[in-house]
């Protein structure tokens, strides 16, 4: 990555939290190393899954940060929804779309939080909106990709901007260690 960042020293705490089951992280600096991992699956409910499991090693840092999702789709809604950290407790609604000059434009809308028997609407003005654009770069022969995720009230939250570059392994089932340690049912 380019550039990791974040908002006000305030957002800290909440990136702190998300960082606890590989929901957000808080790291922040310039050429960061950085690595993403996709993999196809079926999961425990019979339904098509893609995790990206993206790992950074933020400068100062000895330990690897990593954020984890897992997308399904919601045929009865028609949406995809992305299910954030180890253990699915945070479910996102995504709109993808591509955009006129090829690029693919990710936005994220309704969140629910699942845990046991809990279940509820997360509420929006207590967490943000993703909005993150990757493209193929023709001239360096790399992906680029960059995201904001903003709070209407708050403004700023955290973002990333950088490139990286692909490798396509044959096709196997997706390793253990880019598996949810939970599996969410719920859409």
């Amino acid at each position: 990555m380019t550039e990791v960042r974040r908002g006000p020293w305030w957002t800290v705490p909440f990136l702190q939290i998300g960082r606890l089951r590989n929901i957000l992280i808080a790291d922040v600096g310039r050429d960061v190393p950085f690595r993403i991992e996709n993999w196809p699956y079926v999961d425990p409910f019979g339904r098509e899954t893609v995790t990206f499991v993206r790992e950074y090693r933020a400068p100062r840092r000895r330990a690897v940060s990593r954020f984890d999702a897992t997308m399904v789709l919601d045929p009865g809604r028609g949406t995809v929804v992305d299910y954030l950290g180890t253990h699915q407790h945070l479910a996102v609604d995504l709109d993808l779309r591509v955009e006129d000059d090829g690029s693919l434009h990710l936005t994220s809308h309704a969140q629910r939080f699942y845990e046991g028997r809990a279940a509820f609407r997360f509420p929006m003005l207590a967490s943000g909106t993703a909005s993150l654009r990757e493209r193929w770069d023709d001239d360096a022969g790399v992906f680029r990709i960059s995201l904001e995720v903003h709070n209407r009230l708050f403004g700023f939250l955290f973002g990333y901007e950088g490139w990286f570059t692909a490798e396509y392994p044959p096709a196997s089932d997706a390793p253990d260690h880019v598996r949810p340690l939970r599996h969410e049912e719920r859409l």
